[in-house]
């Protein structure tokens, strides 16, 4: 089983310049997770709100139109698709929960954080919602898939410039101490457990400084599974080399 997650920063720009489709055509993904979309689903058109093959599932913002956003592509039906971790924090289309038999699948573009300060405060609530909300699913007994963009550089080797940017969002010592605290619980970074010294890994590149060309990057898009999962863990890529977005796309194999 195939799961591709991506932060497109704009699905109809996206698919306008021609990056939707050869996901589909040229890397065959079960499962397809898109974040920050842009977009609601009557704004798309036909072939992107439902490509062949594909059951799909969209939430937008209910705050402000061509914001945020979350999309599921999957060849098979889940059993069900809910977007509300919590009303309250949930009104910026930022989750996408998926049952399936074997796991629960949860879409989630976590919020940037940056500007006003009440910005990063709605990020920590959020984030602390987001781990109580997936292991009241695990006393529960499901298996726990959770992909996206989580806006923050874990350590120091998932950030190029790590000593520029100890004081700017996205590699705050209160947001790694974070996923310090998901690991603990004894959630698994897949491309850090796999590849545990890699550098020069990434998946955002900032754009007005043509970093991705420089390789001056972050990476903050992760796939995370529970421990019950990882004997099915086949393997994981970062494709770098695709464009369409300041982020790459990121790939989950499961046994």
């Amino acid at each position: 089983m195939k799961l591709i997650s991506w932060n497109t920063n704009g699905l109809r720009a996206t698919a306008k310049q021609g990056f939707f489709e050869p996901l589909f055509n040229d890397y065959k993904p079960d499962i397809l997770c898109l974040q920050e979309t842009k977009a609601e689903p009557e704004q798309l058109p036909e072939e992107i709100r439902n490509p062949k093959g594909y059951f799909s599932y969209f939430s937008a913002s209910k705050k402000r139109k061509g914001y945020s956003g979350v999309a599921i592509y999957s060849k098979e039906k889940p059993i069900s698709v809910v977007e509300d971790m919590d009303k309250h924090l949930d009104e910026e289309g930022r989750i996408l929960i998926a049952e399936y038999k074997e796991f629960v699948l949860i879409n989630c573009y976590f919020p940037n954080g940056g500007g006003l300060p009440e910005r990063l405060k709605y990020k920590l609530e959020f984030y602390d919602a987001f781990l109580a909300f997936i292991e009241r699913l695990r006393k529960k007994k499901k298996k726990i898939i959770f992909c996206g963009d989580v806006n923050v550089a874990h350590e120091e080797i998932d950030i190029a410039r790590p000593k520029e940017n100890q004081d700017h969002v996205g590699f705050l010592p209160i947001e790694r101490a974070w996923m310090d605290e998901v690991i603990a619980h004894g959630y698994i970074d897949v491309f850090r457990h796999l590849y545990p010294n890699k550098k020069d890994a990434y998946t955002y590149w900032d754009t007005y400084s043509r970093a991705r060309e420089r390789n001056v990057g972050w990476r903050i898009d992760y796939f995370f599974v529970s421990p019950d999962l990882l004997s099915r863990i086949k393997g994981t890529k970062i494709l770098d080399d695709y464009y369409g977005s300041d982020h790459c796309p990121i790939v989950l194999e499961l046994k």
